[in-house]
């Protein structure tokens, strides 16, 4: 059988490191970085003795995401021991919650080209991080820093719903911006602030029962989890079809090589031995604190899409794409607010602006620049100042060496020439120098006049006003 003759079968567990500022059962930093083990104390570190408090702005956080991904949330949970040991765990266990979660039966739908779909949550309960382990290039040991060590998380386990890396790609967006808008997460992956596990299985189209699962764990970017699944697929369909046997196991992606590679086992249930935390009083929520949260919720991307939609008249693509990011879209409001220009702004983001981001690699929030100059930059080409030509050279320099793009203009001697003699001076020698060009416009060859603003717009670098220069080529060869 081909590849075609298959499907896959793809769930996520995400964790999204909660942006509280201290730990979630001590009063340790959370912050990112620091000295190895300088945020750390008993608690956190496992000393024999030292009890757990539990941070309540991680229940509220909780409470917030279950809310925004249309979760029911518990009024009575609890925490629980999820027994293991690895050299990064100093309790040997970890505090998590098993059979009472906060949040469960939710979904986020997804926009997959005109259709959408809907992609279940099992749950979404709280637990603490683990440390971290730092290993020696030479293979001479380990060291272990503590300081992320409980620091609050909450796992987000998804349905296996998903068929396709489009799918996943469009349903961990949707998370991430979820997340940044109602601020319980910063989802910087880079940082580790969200990860994903990510488990798969592929199954012959038609075939009802789901086939063997393998799951890679701790993976923290859209393209290594594209690349990975693709593979993981592959490399099963490849066992089925030669007759092979697909063991439930936790396996490694290896960016370098491309490949998946078995770690051990895949653990089920029963090998944690959870039992409910006897260190720590059960979760209860009254209908008044869900409510006052719930009332509470800042405007979600799905709100803000269909704002965008009937205020801006922004096409569902435009819309989709600024509403993916907070911060992406908080720029564009305050870009509109300063020029009164939607369109222009929104043109701007996602062409040129998210052409040097992708470039670069760069997430939204490391745009150098302010809206304001932005908005500055729009408002210098409806002036005539600068062509729309410079102003993309204008830009490029924004993100290089960040500053007002008047100022930038001036430093580069980029201002428009709009004078008319100047200009009657530009076009006569274009002219001059293409005889033949005159005679193919005569002949009515549009293209003749593009060539001929090409070559002015070159002889000036960029400078001269395209406007002006199309009509005297147009008035001279008249």
């Amino acid at each position: 059988m081909a590849k075609e003759d298959y499907e896959a079968v793809i769930g996520l567990e995400v964790h999204a490191e909660l942006s509280t500022k201290t730990k979630i059962f001590c009063s340790c930093k959370t912050e990112f970085g620091g000295e190895p083990n300088s945020h750390c104390c008993p608690v956190c570190m496992g000393f024999p003795g030292a009890l757990p408090v539990l941070n309540e702005k991680v229940v509220e956080y909780a409470v917030k995401a279950g809310l925004a991904t249309n979760c029911e949330i518990s009024r009575d949970s609890k925490n629980d021991r999820k027994n293991y040991f690895y050299p990064d765990t100093p309790k040997a266990y970890q505090i998590s919650q098993y059979d009472k979660p906060l949040c469960e039966n939710g979904y986020v739908e997804i926009d997959l080209g005109e259709q959408k779909k809907k992609i279940g949550i099992t749950r979404i309960h709280i637990e603490d991080d683990a440390g971290k382990l730092n290993h020696d290039d030479y293979g001479r040991g380990s060291l272990v820093d503590l300081n992320r060590a409980g620091v609050p998380l909450i796992e987000i386990v998804s349905e296996p719903d998903m068929r396709s890396t489009e799918e996943v790609s469009a349903y961990l967006k949707k998370l991430k911006s979820i997340l940044e808008y109602i601020e319980v997460s910063d989802c910087k992956m880079q940082e580790g602030s969200l990860r994903a596990d990510v488990n798969v299985s592929v199954r012959r189209k038609g075939a009802k029962e789901f086939g063997t699962r393998t799951e890679m764990k701790n993976m923290n970017s859209f393209k290594s989890i594209t690349r990975a699944i693709e593979y993981e697929m592959e490399r099963q369909i490849e066992v089925i079809e030669n007759e092979g046997k697909i063991y439930q196991e936790t396996l490694r992606w290896d960016e370098v090589s491309g490949k998946t590679f078995s770690m051990r086992n895949k653990e089920d249930a029963q090998d944690y031995r959870y039992f409910p935390e006897p260190d720590l009083a059960p979760i209860r929520l009254s209908n008044e604190y869900i409510e006052n949260i719930k009332n509470n919720l800042p405007e979600l991307p799905e709100s803000r899409k269909a704002r965008y939609l009937a205020e801006y008249k922004l096409t569902e693509k435009e819309a989709n794409s600024i509403t993916s990011s907070k911060y992406l879209s908080n720029f564009f409001e305050e870009g509109i607010r300063i020029s009164g220009n939607p369109k222009a702004i929104c043109n701007w983001l996602l062409s040129d602006v998210a052409r040097i981001l992708n470039e670069n690699e760069m997430e939204p929030d490391s745009i150098p620049f302010l809206p304001s100059d932005l908005a500055e930059l729009i408002q210098l080409i409806e002036k005539g100042t600068i062509s729309s030509k410079i102003a993309k050279d204008v830009l490029d320099k924004m993100f290089e060496e960040p500053d007002k793009p008047s100022k930038i203009i001036e430093k580069n001697g980029w201002v428009q020439i709009s004078d008319e003699n100047e200009i009657k001076e530009i076009v006569d020698k274009v002219l001059e120098r293409n005889p033949q060009s005159i005679i193919d416009f005569k002949a009515g060859k549009d293209k003749a006049l593009g060539f001929l603003v090409g070559q002015a717009m070159k002889e000036t670098k960029g400078k001269a006003n395209p406007q002006m220069l199309n009509q005297m080529f147009k008035n001279a060869m008249k």
